[in-house]
């Protein structure tokens, strides 16, 4: 199987909104934002699968060095190769590699995060990273489109972490702030064990809000003569911001059930954000 065969099949499997926007990209393009989703997949997968924390520390030790190896020019793994091809083309930095790989450290490390800056910290390595990737990948002019992927790779996370919060909390982690958890009166006990309740509700309001803050945030950021080559952040954007209302339109049963939209929702979001940014198909 061919590297760019393998990164392509990783991307496919997930199934995520991330990979339908890819489609909206030349093939140049297309290629290395699949080698980067696969490098993604294969660093957190490694994480929330491998229940020996060590070996997984292991593990990334040595995805650490295949990025070494990436900017050396000698990868071993089909997503190093597939990745050095990208690097090449579009002058990815190895060190937001390393952010992204650091960001899985973390949740090896910690269960809890004690404030929302702490949070914050942890989103830029696992996503705004990941959004300083993908904006070299499209291409953009203006500088200030790296502040525009800093804060919508935060709003993203954001909604994943209250999308993901009863699975988290199966695993044994919590992601919201520990501070706000006491503001609002919602034992640790309660997430852990999925009980929902009136405060609960009136935190997930407030973390909801939070990223609602973040999507107009980024937007505002990102300038006109860019929004065409961002077009696939500003689907991911269209479909994520979707979901976090979904959430609220359900009334937040995130501690029991995953929240998600219909593949046709996905679709017709897609096309409708995909067509605003300018896409013509080519």
């Amino acid at each position: 199987m061919t590297p760019r065969k393998y990164c392509r099949q990783k991307a496919a499997a997930s199934g995520s909104s991330f990979y339908l926007s890819f489609f909206f990209l030349p093939r140049a393009r297309r290629r290395a934002i699949m080698a980067l989703y696969a490098f993604c997949r294969e660093v957190d997968d490694l994480v929330d699968e491998c229940r020996d924390k060590a070996l997984a520390a292991i593990k990334l030790t040595w995805w650490r060095e295949e990025v070494e190896r990436i900017r050396g020019g000698h990868p071993l793994h089909p997503v190093g190769l597939a990745l050095q091809e990208a690097s090449r083309e579009f002058k990815l930095s190895a060190r937001h590699l390393l952010d992204i790989i650091d960001g899985m450290q973390m949740d090896l490390e910690a269960t809890r995060y004690p404030d929302f800056a702490h949070l914050a910290r942890y989103c830029y390595h696992v996503a705004s990273a990941v959004g300083l990737l993908c904006v070299e990948i499209f291409g953009y002019r203006e500088k200030v489109t790296l502040d525009y992927a800093r804060d919508l790779g935060l709003a993203l996370q954001l909604t994943n972490i209250l999308r993901d919060i009863g699975e988290d909390a199966r695993r044994g982690r919590i992601y919201i702030p520990e501070d706000e958890l006491q503001r609002f009166c919602v034992p640790v006990k309660d997430i852990l064990e999925g009980r929902s309740s009136e405060n609960f509700m009136r935190l997930m309001r407030f973390q909801k809000e939070r990223a609602e803050h973040y999507y107009s945030r980024a937007l505002a950021q990102l300038p006109p003569i860019d929004r065409k080559s961002q077009r696939p952040g500003l689907i991911m954007a269209a479909l994520y911001h979707a979901l976090l209302q979904e959430m609220e339109a359900r009334s937040f049963p995130v501690l029991r059930q995953r929240v998600g939209l219909s593949p046709r929702r996905k679709l017709w979001l897609a096309i409708r954000a995909g067509i605003r940014c300018g896409y013509t198909g080519k």
